[in-house]
């Protein structure tokens, strides 16, 4: 399956916001934004150019497809499974992409980033019901049980991500129900958009996606 394989800190400065791709990194100070400015191969530029109505939904596009490691083809399948789902499309279409079982491996702190979530799943380490799933892809509904295999709990990676979000304060949201005992997740409602603390503007993806 295609991926991006380059340097994660290029994503944000292209997109001049911090999209939190590479963990712990993005909250110090050597996260990328902090330490450059300007877009990445235009050293000598210090502002940047005003965007037309094209370059601002075609940006927070990109935005969402980056936070969530998703490339074009996949994301479109999203947008259009989304926009045949009753109720207002941007909504439905990023509750689908927090739904998925990778971001949902980072959101109950197994991983620090979504590459390294979507790299536990493909590598078989995760139960989805009790069950084995390694599509990082998958979108799971309300009552779904998400755990790690029992030899799986005690990888480094995962001791240390559970680590940093408790150090850092990086809770569980609020539409997940955690039992760090059992490395147990479970989703007890469908999230709301303002449970949902991206910095995109989902609206201008469907204005884009409607031309």
């Amino acid at each position: 399956m295609a991926r991006y394989i380059g340097p994660n800190c290029r994503l944000c400065r292209r997109e001049g916001t911090k999209l939190f791709l590479k963990g712990e990194r993005c909250y110090s100070d050597k996260c990328a934004i902090e330490r450059k400015r300007g877009v990445p191969g235009q050293a000598s530029v210090k502002r940047r150019t005003k965007l037309s109505d094209y370059g601002l939904q075609l940006r927070e596009k990109q935005k969402l497809k980056r936070i969530y490691s998703v490339l074009e083809k996949q994301f479109r399948k999203f947008f259009d499974k989304a926009h045949r789902t009753k109720g207002k499309t941007g909504e439905i279409l990023v509750q689908n992409l927090e739904l998925r079982l990778d971001t949902l491996i980072k959101k109950l702190g197994f991983a620090s980033s979504q590459t390294q979530a979507r790299q536990l799943v493909r590598h078989n380490h995760v139960l989805v019901n009790n069950k084995k799933c390694n599509i990082p892809s998958a979108i799971l509904k309300v009552g779904d049980k998400v755990s790690l295999k029992q030899p799986s709990r005690e990888l480094a990676p995962v001791l240390a991500s559970l680590e940093v979000a408790k150090r850092d304060g990086h809770g569980v949201p609020s539409w997940l129900k955690f039992e760090p005992q059992e490395f147990l997740g479970e989703i007890i409602a469908t999230p709301n958009r303002e449970e949902i603390h991206i910095p995109v503007k989902e609206q201008l993806v469907v204005e884009l996606y409607s031309k």
